[in-house]
């Protein structure tokens, strides 16, 4: 991917973000990439994975009558942008839903203001090591069941295992949201007699079409193995930690509709 190319696409992204708050009449908050890319070990011809948080005009709390809380604006062969309504957000991350998380720790980061710069000090607070790690292993179960039992394998869903996997040991150690990127993941937390077969993965992932395929890497099956049954056996034995309560988000979610 040349530097021209992710220039030019940054712009384009960019002018859709202004596009969607004219004809939305919308504010937006936060505009991240949240895939492949921001994970770190995009494909030649990935797309983009264009996530975002906006407000509405205090008017539009206030009706009746139910509204939309998500924005579905492209989705092609090259863009994928949508987004939640901060109303929305704010409900799920007083369920600690780790895609808030996500969102807030990308490392490429497209449209970002001083609004979400307060939420983003108190995120952390609603983070629950239990809800991620649920949502981790189940991500990382249901790939695995699919596209990696066999003899010959889709090689990207060997990431769409390991990197849930990886956040869970992260949120074990950390109790706290893991990072995006999937180095810093794997540097602190992959086995070490299991690097040399990630890079080799990792080459084939970054160099190669998305569909690549060919046979299955044992060791790192059998690791995926275990780590999900010493994940599942912690979680089973795992105190649910009680939610905060809603006065921080509320006084937010005021705050950004009365302004």
């Amino acid at each position: 991917m040349s530097v021209l190319l992710i220039y030019t696409m940054e712009n384009i992204i960019k002018e859709k973000l202004n596009e969607i708050e004219r004809r939305e009449n919308i504010k937006i908050l936060h505009c991240v990439e949240s895939g492949s890319r921001a994970w770190g070990f995009a494909s030649p011809d990935s797309d983009y994975d264009v996530r975002f948080i906006y407000v509405r005009p205090k008017e539009y709390y206030l009706r009746l009558d139910k509204t939309r809380d998500v924005i579905e604006w492209q989705l092609d062969d090259t863009l994928d942008i949508n987004g939640w309504d901060i109303q929305k957000a704010l409900r799920l991350l007083h369920k600690s839903n780790p895609t808030l998380f996500e969102w807030n720790s990308s490392p490429i980061i497209y449209k970002t203001t001083e609004e979400w710069t307060e939420i983003s000090n108190v995120i952390k607070e609603f983070f629950v090591e239990k809800s991620g790690l649920y949502h981790y292993l189940s991500t990382a179960k249901s790939n695995y069941r699919v596209y990696l039992r066999g003899e010959i394998v889709k090689y990207k869903k060997y990431f769409y295992v390991l990197r849930p996997i990886l956040a869970c040991n992260w949120i074990l150690a950390e109790g706290t949201p893991p990072p995006m990127l999937f180095s810093e993941l794997m540097d602190k937390y992959l086995d070490e007699n299991l690097k040399s077969d990630v890079k080799k993965l990792l080459d084939i992932k970054i160099n190669t079409p998305e569909i690549s395929e060919g046979k299955r890497f044992g060791k790192i099956n059998d690791y995926i193995d275990n780590n999900i049954e010493k994940i599942e056996t912690i979680l089973k034995n795992m105190p649910t930690k009680k939610t905060q309560p809603w006065e921080k988000l509320n006084y937010i979610f005021t705050s950004l509709v009365l302004r």
